[in-house]
């Protein structure tokens, strides 16, 4: 499937609502554990997210759109939600992600951008040029990707429980 914005709003506009109903109202081992002391919890994933949004996605877009490859992107702390994300909860955290995508959507479709657009290149830190479509489309893999590993984490806390169907369940088995 090629890059098609429609196509990625599609899925940039449902993922808040995929978390809320995934998470909203949970209790704290489903949204505060983790796999192991090196990955993230549900909660540690909507920081994230909160973080991406704020930092990431737009501003690098519009870095792109107005000096293009003549400056590089701002480097991206992967792990800026430890701190921003605490003595907040879930609920708060979902809401401010959910807030957050509707106003870059916004913005987002207020640029009418064209398939012009979409080749345009800027400078990522650690990858050297990339396009503003491969931005785009990384957008709505990031998201996919994220919303797998908060699923995966999740089933992970019953990975003793279910016996024998481990070998069954491959979210089980994965990483």
């Amino acid at each position: 499937m090629h890059f098609s914005l429609p196509h990625a709003i599609e899925i940039l506009s449902r993922t808040p609502a995929t978390l809320i109903s995934l998470l909203a109202g949970l209790s704290e081992p489903w949204i505060k554990n983790n796999e192991d002391p090196e990955t993230w919890s549900p909660y540690d994933v909507v920081g994230h997210l909160i973080h991406g949004e704020r930092t990431d996605w737009v501003p690098r877009l519009k870095i792109i759109l107005e000096l293009g490859e003549s400056r590089p992107f701002d480097p991206f702390d992967r792990f800026a939600q430890f701190e921003a994300s605490q003595g907040k909860s879930l609920s708060e955290l979902l809401e401010t992600f959910a807030t957050l995508r509707r106003q870059n959507l916004a913005t987002l479709k207020q640029l009418n951008l064209t398939d012009e657009h979409f080749k345009l290149k800027g400078t990522h830190p650690d990858f050297g040029p990339v396009t503003l479509g491969q931005l785009l489309a990384t957008w709505v893999v990031h998201d996919l990707d994220h919303i797998s590993q908060t699923a995966r984490v999740m089933a992970k806390q019953y990975l003793d429980e279910v016996g024998p169907w481990v070998s069954y369940l491959s979210i089980l088995r994965s990483k």
